[in-house]
């Protein structure tokens, strides 16, 4: 993937190398975060629970170094990032950018105390996407993900959707919904709509960024290859399976492998984000 001449927009808060920080009490953020566990990489929330209150529980979030950073890990977020965002202003009306808060092992955030294990996460009351940047060689190595620079930036964009999804109302939507479902199964099946919808967005991404960039920021040979090897990888029933359960349906939050791969392949294929209605059949 060609991404280094790319453009730098440095919405970036840089927090790594600060700890948890200080943090009062546990409650409702805590809680928050284990939703947010559950439904963006399936972990129990329990376990959320009590990594985070071994740090103390939940406070208020401080803040990093501002800026463009200098490395090329961060640099590389920074400039996906900010060629997510420009192809977010040509497909979204009043698209406003989300910050993107780098950070080590934990940090507070708007939703409570966010740690590593959960993975890249987006927290819609400080409209943040979150980044432990270890999580790149956990997804390769542990989930078996592809270590291409594009998958990566697919990750990225993924949580760039849940932004989008926020702005849209169709986050706010799905919540709804979930409470008014009969049961967990069926909540389950507006939260796979949800994540299947921002990869199709992801895709629209990929299908746009040379053309908002001039070509500095684009796909090449065997990138979306990769992208789609990682979306394969972290599909519910794969990762049920690695667990060493058997595959249960009703229990799925993100859609299979061939469900995230196909509607990755369907942004891209497509570059329209009106491709992307994955609620049509619920």
């Amino acid at each position: 993937m060609r991404w280094q001449g790319g453009r730098r927009g440095g919405n970036i808060d840089d927090r790594r190398g600060m700890g948890g920080g200080a943090i009062a009490g546990g409650g409702i953020g805590t809680l928050v975060l284990a939703a947010i566990g559950y439904f963006v990489f399936g972990i129990d929330p329990s376990t959320t629970t009590q990594v985070a209150s071994q740090f103390g529980g939940v406070g208020a979030a401080q803040e990093g170094e501002r800026g463009s950073p200098e490395d090329q890990a961060g640099a590389f977020v920074d400039v996906i990032g900010s060629n997510v965002d420009d192809v977010w202003k040509t497909k979204l009306e009043g698209y406003q950018p989300p910050i993107v808060t780098l950070y080590t092992q934990g940090t507070q955030t708007g939703c409570g105390f966010g740690q590593s294990a959960m993975g890249p996460f987006y927290c819609p009351t400080d409209r943040r996407v979150y980044l432990d940047l270890g999580f790149w060689n956990d997804m390769e190595r542990q989930l078996g993900a592809s270590s291409a620079d594009f998958a990566r930036a697919y990750v990225i964009a993924h949580e760039y959707g849940h932004h989008v999804q926020t702005l849209t109302g169709a986050s706010q939507q799905v919540r709804q919904a979930q409470q008014r479902a009969s049961g967990q199964a069926e909540a389950n099946r507006y939260s796979v709509a949800l994540e299947l919808q921002a990869d199709c967005y992801a895709g629209v991404w990929a299908a746009n960024a040379a053309s908002v960039s001039n070509g500095q920021v684009a796909l090449e040979a065997g990138d979306i290859e990769a992208g789609m090897q990682t979306a394969s990888a972290i599909g519910d029933d794969t990762l049920q399976r690695r667990q060493g359960g058997r595959v249960q349906p009703d229990g799925f939050t993100h859609g299979t492998s061939a469900q995230r791969v196909e509607w990755l392949r369907r942004g891209y294929q497509s570059g329209d984000p009106a491709a992307c209605d994955t609620f049509r059949a619920l």
